[in-house]
């Protein structure tokens, strides 16, 4: 990827005839924050950064310690194709958070990932991603009446949605964000654009750009766009099945040509590491009381803690080897959803993969029999363990986890535990619509 620099940046602020400048950086949840600059101020951010008050966002600073700097990345500057350029296009750029000293924030999500591709780079390894955010457009935001009844692959003509995706890939590859495919996922009006994979940092500001323009591009058609894991009872929810590999240069590390799999040591390394704590990511990948709703049997989702070559109902599955196509020797972890914090979710998958590698953990062979079909007892007897089934459960066993504290860092750690038990506590104390019709008439 060419890299972009400051000098760059001005030139093409003055060529496209740039007004504004918005400075993008995300809260702990994976919720993307904004303020406009002027051009006039260009030079002095991209040099020293911008103030702003971080105690109004979440997991950042309290007020007592509230002044921040954005610092803009200047390899992320994209102009916005959705805004009028009669006065003066608008563009963006990512932004590394900094306290006023200088020092990178320890409460900024993108610090973490930067953080964790670091100790892979000191490994000789680059960190490549690519998700598959699926979603859902409703009527509107205050109920979940679809679009279409539409199905996989499906092309209706009644498939206004077709559209809605066209127009979504045109933004994503104006932005310089390559789109693989888009299709109509399983459940009606549910939809996905996958992106081209590429190197996590990018990703993860890939996947922040991406929710947003799918939502832009739904408000401008008088509809809306949802990541909600869960929007809908009795069908599929919407995963982000996250395809990963490391390599070395231009070499893919996973692949080995001798191996019957395919897979290098470092790749099974990799894979039984993730295995190995995926009960404690989980947390991280999946965030909300919603995200439990989606991880139960019987919907495409993953609940059981394995993999296979081939089969979907795994939590982590290498797709087939095609001879000649080296580079595309990957795993694909199948429970995140789309509603996470992209930072947060790759770094904590990473960690786990390198601690996978480092302490050389051993990969069982794959289960190819439909899991969800085994009795507990065959389950059992296989040592095939469970995600959590709660946000609670998730908590608890987070709350224990050395390796997320150690990547997300003590004040990320905390401050998201804090508030995930916050998030926990108002849902356990309310009473559900469902528990008043089933309930009420007998007791």
């Amino acid at each position: 990827m060419e890299k972009k620099d400051k000098q760059y940046v001005i030139e093409m602020a003055k060529k496209h005839n740039v007004k504004f400048i918005w400075l993008w950086f995300t809260d702990i949840l994976g919720f993307l924050k904004s303020f406009a600059i002027t051009i006039e101020e260009l030079e002095g951010a991209l040099e020293d950064g911008m103030g702003f008050d971080g105690s109004s966002i979440e997991g950042f600073a309290r007020i007592d310690e509230s002044d921040m700097m954005a610092l803009p990345d200047p390899n992320t500057f994209q102009l916005i194709p959705w805004r009028p350029k009669e006065e003066g296009a608008v563009a963006r750029m990512f932004c590394d958070i900094m306290e006023p000293g200088g020092k990178p924030y320890d409460g900024d999500p993108r610090r973490v990932l930067k953080d964790m591709l670091k100790k892979a780079q000191e490994k000789g390894f680059t960190y490549y991603i690519g998700p598959e955010l699926e979603y859902f457009y409703f009527k509107d935001d205050k109920s979940t009446d679809p679009l279409d009844k539409g199905g996989y692959f499906d092309l209706i003509p009644s498939d206004v949605a077709t559209d809605l995706r066209r127009e979504t890939v045109l933004i994503l590859e104006k932005m310089g964000i390559g789109v693989e495919y888009s299709h109509h996922e399983v459940a009606p009006s549910q939809h996905e654009i996958d992106m081209r994979y590429t190197d996590a940092l990018t990703m993860a500001d890939n996947v922040m750009t991406y929710r947003l323009v799918v939502k832009e591009v739904a408000l401008k058609n008088g509809v809306y766009a949802t990541f909600m894991p869960k929007p809908i009872f009795g069908e599929n929810g919407s995963g982000m099945h996250t395809h990963q590999s490391l390599f070395k240069g231009d070499r893919n590390a996973f692949f080995d040509p001798n191996d019957k799999y395919h897979l290098s040591d470092i790749a099974k390394s990799f894979i039984a590491g993730i295995l190995h704590h995926a009960r404690e990511i989980t947390l991280i990948t999946n965030q909300w009381v919603n995200s439990y709703k989606r991880l139960v049997p019987g919907y495409e989702a993953p609940v059981y803690i394995s993999w296979a070559v081939r089969n979907r109902s795994d939590l982590v599955r290498v797709p087939m080897y095609k001879p000649g196509h080296e580079k595309a020797t990957r795993m694909e972890y199948r429970s995140p959803d789309p509603a996470c914090n992209p930072y947060l979710a790759f770094a904590v998958m990473l960690a786990a993969g390198l601690e996978g590698i480092e302490k050389g953990y051993k990969l069982r062979e794959p289960i190819e029999r439909n899991i969800y079909e085994m009795t507990e007892e065959e389950r059992i007897r296989e040592g095939i363990e469970t995600l959590p089934e709660s946000l609670y459960e998730a908590i608890t066993i987070t709350e224990k986890s050395e390796l997320v504290r150690r990547t997300l860092g003590d004040h990320i750690f905390y401050k998201l535990i804090e508030n995930k038990k916050i998030e926990w506590n108002k849902h356990r104390i309310r009473v559900t619509t469902e528990e008043i019709k089933d309930y009420l008439p007998i007791l």
